[in-house]
């Protein structure tokens, strides 16, 4: 949970702060509409050297973000498989028989044994994962011994499958990065007025712009603020003996249950204790407030805007033309 960082703010004085949060929730907006309309995987790797050099314009470390992906590595994996395992055209790179016999069933439940014994002393257990079921897939590959076939089963994987995968993966690396730079770079009551301003069309709807732009930010601003109370309930609960990673399945259920109700607790004192502070502060629904923060548009705000509609007109161009 440590690793989360979308919803936290990091203080810093670069480009992206001081940029007009409208204007940067238009440019995720434009560039996330942008990265769905590229059907090319070349120009997807550049969309994603622009969302780099972004960071570095930013003065945003790339390893902050690349640890803010590892809670979405299961979706990415899932959906890398599920592509490869699918999509059947283009030349084949990958054709094997996988054989479980009576025999070599044993050196697969020796190779099972031997990770979950050793997963406690690797640092990186989703890759220690991953490398334990390239070793069972090679072993069911090549070690064929005698013996009645239990299972039998033909592993083939074609180039299109694999670059379909990687072109998934890359977009959705690219939104995850994107939404992540702006709740960097975006205080939550700055974030707050942005949104407020750019939902104001919806009042001619019957539709209060300002409660959904409240929401959405208070949802953004107690996502690290849970989450800082979940790490703290972690370690109080492994002071008492509690292993979030080990045991049975029943004993992981009963420890996600022993975290999950003092969360709803925690929560509901949270939002008691903001609706309580809102209150005193005379604050009313749906009433027309003053603001103490003025959002001003810059120059930069325009340029900056301009790129990106640059950038999505030549991806639709680009996909119209091929």
């Amino acid at each position: 949970m440590k690793s989360i960082i979308i919803g936290q703010y990091l203080p810093g004085t670069s480009l992206l702060y001081r940029m007009d949060p409208r204007s940067k929730l238009y440019i995720l907006f434009i560039l996330m509409v942008t990265a769905f309309t590229i059907q090319e995987f070349p120009v997807m790797v550049g969309l994603l050297v622009v969302v780099l050099l972004s960071l570095q314009i930013g003065g945003i470390s790339i390893k902050r973000v690349i640890r803010g992906l590892k809670p979405v590595l299961v979706l990415l994996m899932f959906t890398f498989s599920f592509q490869i395992m699918f999509i059947k055209t283009g030349p084949q790179l990958v054709d094997e028989t996988l054989i479980l016999t009576s025999y070599n069933i044993l050196l697969v439940v020796g190779i099972v044994v031997f990770w979950y014994m050793t997963k406690k002393y690797v640092p990186s257990k989703f890759l220690y994962f991953l490398l334990t079921v390239v070793g069972i897939i090679v072993l069911l590959s090549t070690v064929h011994t005698p013996g009645a076939n239990l299972l039998q089963t033909n592993l083939t994987i074609y180039t299109d499958g694999v670059m379909n995968a990687v072109f998934i993966m890359t977009r959705l690396i690219i939104i995850i990065t994107l939404s992540t730079m702006l709740t960097l770079t975006t205080k939550p009551t700055d974030l707050n007025l942005g949104l407020e301003q750019m939902l104001k069309p919806l009042k001619y709807i019957k539709v209060n712009s300002e409660d959904i732009a409240m929401i959405i930010s208070l949802a953004l601003r107690y996502i690290p603020t849970l989450l800082d109370e979940a790490n703290k309930i972690m370690l109080a609960q492994a002071s008492r003996g509690v292993d979030f990673s080990e045991g049975k399945m029943k004993d992981k259920v009963m420890q996600i249950i022993s975290l999950l109700v003092p969360m709803f607790i925690i929560s509901f004192k949270r939002s008691d204790d903001l609706a309580n502070a809102m209150e005193t502060r005379n604050f009313v629904p749906r009433q027309k407030r003053t603001r103490l923060h003025v959002l001003t548009w810059h120059t930069i705000d325009t340029v900056m805007i301009t790129i990106s509609l640059l950038l999505m007109s030549s991806s639709i161009a680009w996909a119209i033309i091929s």
